[in-house]
């Protein structure tokens, strides 16, 4: 098997950042992260002029991107096209997400992320099915139509999907501990949002199992003085993991800095985009479910004015995170890469270092995606 030296001004391996090295490839993993002095004579060199090179951007929500929709056409075809349109933005790991539609579209969705995976579609890691188990108090621009509870015949046909990684949005009130309790022990992982429950029914959610939050702050019960509700309890519980969407839209940086600072670990804040067609393209309309969603100075809306996802990318979210969070650049690097990798306990991602895939990110001086390996093959630059 060959090896390959990839020579960068900076390496963050995930934890640190390293100058003058190089990252050694052997096939799909990294073999080792080395002076540039120690790289082989037999190595196949390429050297990178400026940036650094990271892991590469780990996902957990994406409904569309470069035009599709992952509920309007839920294909393989449709999954390829939303991967690459990502894997610009330096994405090498995403999980499509199917928000609350009809019974008959979830089934599809899942066996076209399971027949995407199966056919080695690049940076396809699983599934994300956001409803439609969540709270018509909390629905945002989910269909209150197609929201409904969640039966144990839903938990038989998630835990035999066949898809390794599968994570599941629900509203604690519209879903049993019972079934969460089951649904995480079958490896399901269980997260929180579109809720209206209050901080005991959240904390009890996740005695149960559960270990996310789905987009901290938006369509959840709010933390105040006499109920922290979800929010709280998201901050609060050292168990869980939250999503937060980067983008000056959807949360106020001062929220999101107090969260940073509050967050009980073992559980952190990861970047997640939410991101709908619109990301990485030109057009500024789509419908979902059969609703039109307008993007106006970056925000994507309903014509009732309620956000409806995101125009954002991963690369975008690290920049907005850096500029205006006040966020080390390798703190973002990890809640963009190692954190999610963690919680969607993608094992082998995350890292740049030894044993690990070789998916990895080079961003310039402005963080702006340039390369993009998967699997230690370059597709993007």
């Amino acid at each position: 098997m060959s090896l390959e030296a990839l020579v960068a001004p900076r390496l963050f391996n995930g934890e640190t950042f390293l100058d003058h090295h190089a990252l050694l490839i052997e096939g799909e993993m990294i073999a080792a992260a080395v002076p540039r002095s120690d790289v082989p004579s037999h190595a196949a060199v390429t050297t990178l002029p400026s940036g650094v090179v990271a892991p590469g951007f780990i996902d957990a929500q994406v409904n569309g991107g470069g035009g599709r929709l992952f509920n309007e056409t839920p294909d393989v075809d449709t999954l390829g096209a939303i991967a690459a349109a990502h894997r610009k933005h330096g994405s090498t790991a995403l999980l499509p997400t199917y928000i609350t539609d009809k019974p008959e579209g979830m089934r599809l969705a899942i066996e076209a992320a399971k027949a995407a995976i199966a056919q080695g579609v690049p940076g396809i890691a699983g599934i994300h099915l956001e409803g439609p188990y969540l709270s018509v108090a909390r629905k945002g621009a989910h269909d209150p139509a197609l929201i409904r509870p969640l039966t144990e015949e839903d938990v038989d046909l998630i835990l035999g999907c066949g898809i390794e990684t599968v994570l599941l949005t629900v509203a604690p009130e519209n879903a049993p501990n019972r079934l969460i309790r089951r649904l995480t022990e079958g490896g399901v992982i269980v997260s929180l949002g579109h809720t209206d429950a209050d901080y005991d029914t959240a904390m009890a959610a996740a005695d149960a199992g559960a270990t996310g939050i789905t987009h901290l702050f938006n369509a959840m019960s709010p933390l105040q003085n006499r109920e922290p509700g979800v929010t709280g309890a998201a901050l609060d519980h050292g168990g869980l993991w939250a999503g937060i969407i980067a983008d000056g839209h959807h949360v106020h940086r001062g929220a999101l800095s107090l969260a940073l600072r509050a967050k009980r670990a073992p559980g952190r804040l990861f970047l997640v985009s939410d991101a709908m067609p619109t990301a990485g393209d030109p057009n500024d309309v789509f419908y979902l479910n059969g609703r039109k969603v307008t993007r106006r100075n970056g925000a994507l809306t309903l014509d009732n004015g309620t956000l409806a996802g995101s125009d954002l990318t991963m690369d975008h979210a690290v920049r907005y995170s850096v500029a205006h969070l006040g966020i080390d650049l390798g703190e973002v690097l990890r809640m963009a890469s190692l954190y999610p990798a963690q919680f969607l306990k993608l094992d082998r991602r995350g890292r740049l270092a030894p044993g690990f895939r070789a998916d990895l990110v080079h961003l310039d001086e402005t963080l702006a995606t340039r390369g993009l390996w998967i699997a230690g093959k370059k597709l993007v630059g």
